[in-house]
């Protein structure tokens, strides 16, 4: 009421008093500075507030000025860097775990005289004195479902002078003798569980080695965006990327004496093993020539990534097989920046 008397107005009469003084300073607004000491105080943890929509906003609005303040950080350098011109110091490399890898012993050295041996007198060393011509068996375990049917299918299409067959309950003690009957010179069985190919056996022959993957990340080239259009009947480029330890050497070496030597370059197409913290990845693609000085690539799948379990000697043999290398899971996966290919 206008017309009301008591001690409530009085103190209402001293606050407006008081106040009164600081009115012109708070008449432009709290600045930017108050404003964020407000929101988040020094004490400030985001998973102290109990409302889920109100903690997702102060994250996302913290989330948000940090990346301010990097891209901020980020332009000032920029400009001093074009300020300094040639004198400004190198960029600093930044820290990943494949540049802070545990030095591994069996590291290959391009100049060794042993490795040289070794390699001139293994089971690959006919496919790299060209004296065999590589022609690879393709199938699959027992009644193999559609999707990795046209998984196998599409690996005959980017794997010259591949064949698919289908298993027929054949156990692979006895799929191996016709295959060397037959001049095959690898053997490769994907394996699924719950419709889903989930593995991968690479025999080489008639010796082996036998090496056995662990397969994830399938995609067929139906599944995947911005493909390009089916691989032609050119034998591609390989690049292996990253095999740097004996075991490495020796799987990298197994995936090239899948192709053929002297590919044909006017196809355009590259079959790309990639090592990256023990996990491969298969790419195909066919490289574009936009100008003189620019190539794009477009790949045509399909794509899958596998992961190293065991590498045996000789064939395939389940129960008397001598195994030269096995993950051990607990035991060699001790530190994140330890690798064995």
């Amino acid at each position: 009421m206008a017309g009301e008397k008591g001690p409530k107005s009085k103190k209402l009469k001293k606050t407006q008093t008081n106040d009164g003084e600081g009115n012109e300073e708070n008449s432009a607004g709290p600045s930017e500075e108050q404003q964020h000491a407000a929101l988040f105080p020094p004490t400030f943890s985001v998973s102290e507030i109990k409302n889920k929509q109100r903690r997702h906003f102060m994250f996302m609005k913290l989330k948000q000025e940090k990346r301010k303040e990097k891209l901020a950080i980020k332009k000032k350098r920029k400009k001093e860097r074009e300020a300094l011109g040639d004198k400004a110091p190198p960029k600093p490399v930044p820290k990943t775990i494949e540049n802070q890898r545990v030095y591994d012993e069996t590291t290959v050295d391009p100049a060794d005289e042993e490795v040289a041996f070794d390699e001139a007198t293994d089971e690959f060393a006919p496919y790299f004195n060209r004296q065999t011509t590589p022609k690879i068996l393709i199938t699959t375990s027992d009644r193999p479902r559609g999707r990795t049917v046209r998984f196998t299918q599409l690996l005959t299409s980017v794997i010259p002078n591949s064949h698919y067959y289908y298993r027929r309950g054949l156990a692979l003690k006895r799929i191996i003798p016709q295959c060397i009957a037959r001049e095959f010179t690898d053997l490769i069985v994907i394996n699924e569980d719950r419709k889903i190919a989930n593995g991968l056996v690479l025999c080489h022959l008639p010796h082996g080695p036998t090496a056995h993957f662990k397969m994830s990340s399938v995609r067929l080239r139906k599944e995947m965006k911005r493909k390009g259009k089916e691989p032609t009947e050119h034998k591609p480029e390989v690049i292996l990327n990253n095999f740097t330890t004996r075991l490495g050497h020796n799987i990298g070496r197994m995936f090239a004496s899948l192709y053929p030597h002297d590919p044909q370059f006017i196809g355009r197409q590259v079959a790309t093993f990639h090592n990256q913290r023990d996990y491969i990845f298969f790419r195909y693609h066919r490289y574009i020539f936009k100008n003189e000085k620019k190539v794009g690539i477009q790949e045509l799948g399909p794509r899958f990534t596998l992961k190293l379990r065991s590498l045996q000697k000789g064939t395939f043999d389940s129960k008397y097989g001598e195994y030269e290398w096995i993950h051990k899971r607990h035991e060699m996966d001790t530190s994140r920046r330890k690798f064995h290919l």
